[in-house]
């Protein structure tokens, strides 16, 4: 009796990853409106790897379908997801400056500047701020009233500090040109940092497995303009979005018509989960919108580019995301506001940000500036 026996094993691993790069300028000083726009999810792409036996020998019953798994219910405990929001963050000073007060005054100190405030930051699920300078060594330079250059070495002070996500849509994000941008995204990769801009979202999974999507504009983006990054982070399985827009008008304490109009879209056509808003170097109201929280501008918070402050009013909020059982949607938000300073020390500017005493009129009048109460927590 003669057996033949034929096993065929086919093993297909597929990779799904999802990015695109914007059009590159090789000389360092192409004009920015050569860009190429993407609404991709960028740092946030899956892996799928399956594998497949095939056999061709007789099966008796088709084998059944297997039932599809049920949602995992997350216990009460781990429905909270915190995360933390500064305002506008420029870690250097102006680079033609001949005074380099930033470097001298933080000495090769990547401890110094969030201090008084890292132990928070590395106790939530996640902190997000406004990196407001480019971080290369490329010298090929717009020729703006100030320009910002990071060395990349000081992104440390962002890993030491807990700080795990920045947006890098804003005014200075160009200030080295297209390969300037393209050194900073690289930069940050390397550092594990997430990124976010107006061409490329970005995802963060907590510990409990919940994923936050980002998104960012700066003062030339509409909401509509970021519809497809919304759309692609959802597809993502982000179950919580935040929209970082860099809007409104420099040292003023009230939001724009415009600032209103864009934070509201992005809620109500895009069902943003919570917009933050920088730009203005002053702090603006919270808005609670349609059951959603707008914060205009949270001013500076760690801003090397600015030596003497006018007005050194900052704020740290922290917001807790209450999610539903099987951490797929927000359900609930609530707050908590610490006044800050910018500066331990005035007058001047020393880039360490200090919390205001409790109930003092600073602290009083960071409230009010954000037209906050502690009964509204």
């Amino acid at each position: 009796m003669k057996l033949l026996a034929v096993l065929i094993i086919v093993a297909m691993m597929t990779t799904v990853l999802s990015s695109c790069s914007e059009k590159e300028d090789t000389d360092g000083t192409n004009d920015p409106n050569g860009t190429t726009l993407s609404t991709e999810v960028q740092q946030s792409a899956a892996t799928t790897m399956m594998l497949e036996t095939v056999s061709t020998a007789p099966t008796d019953t088709p084998t059944p379908t297997p039932s599809p798994t049920p949602m995992p219910t997350l216990p009460p405990e781990k429905r909270t997801v915190t995360v933390s929001f500064t305002g506008d963050c420029t870690l250097t000073q102006d680079y033609r400056s001949g005074n380099k007060l930033f470097d001298s005054t933080v000495n090769g100190d990547m401890e110094y500047c969030f201090q008084n405030c890292a132990e928070m930051f590395k106790n939530d699920d996640m902190t997000l701020i406004n990196l407001e300078n480019p971080v290369t060594t490329v010298t090929g330079h717009k020729d703006n009233q100030y320009i910002f250059r990071m060395d990349p070495d000081n992104l440390e002070m962002l890993t030491l500090a807990g700080i795990e996500a920045v947006n890098i849509a804003n005014n200075h994000t160009m200030d080295f040109w297209e390969n300037g941008l393209q050194e900073t995204r690289d930069n940050l990769d390397a550092y594990g940092i997430i990124w976010s801009d107006s061409h490329y979202g970005a995802t963060f999974i907590t510990d409990n497995g919940i994923v936050i999507g980002m998104v960012g504009l700066d003062n030339d983006t509409n909401a509509s303009d970021v519809s497809g990054i919304i759309r692609d982070l959802r597809e993502e399985g982000a179950a919580i979005i935040i929209a970082s827009c860099h809007f409104g008008a420099e040292g003023t304490y009230d939001p724009t018509e415009r600032q209103k109009k864009i934070a509201h879209s992005l809620i109500d056509d895009y069902g943003v989960d919570i917009v933050v808003g920088t730009h203005p170097h002053r702090l603006q109201p919270i808005e609670k919108y349609n059951g959603h929280y707008i914060f205009y501008s949270l001013s500076n918070f760690c801003f090397g580019g600015n030596y003497s402050l006018s007005d050194p009013d900052s704020v740290i909020i922290q917001c807790d995301f209450l999610m539903d059982a099987s951490g797929s949607e927000c359900v609930d938000y609530r707050l908590r506001v610490f006044p800050y300073s910018q500066t331990s020390t005035r007058p001047g500017n020393d880039f360490c940000p200090k919390p205001y005493e409790w109930e003092s009129d600073d602290y009083f009048r960071v409230m009010d500036r954000l037209d906050w109460a502690q009964g509204d927590e």
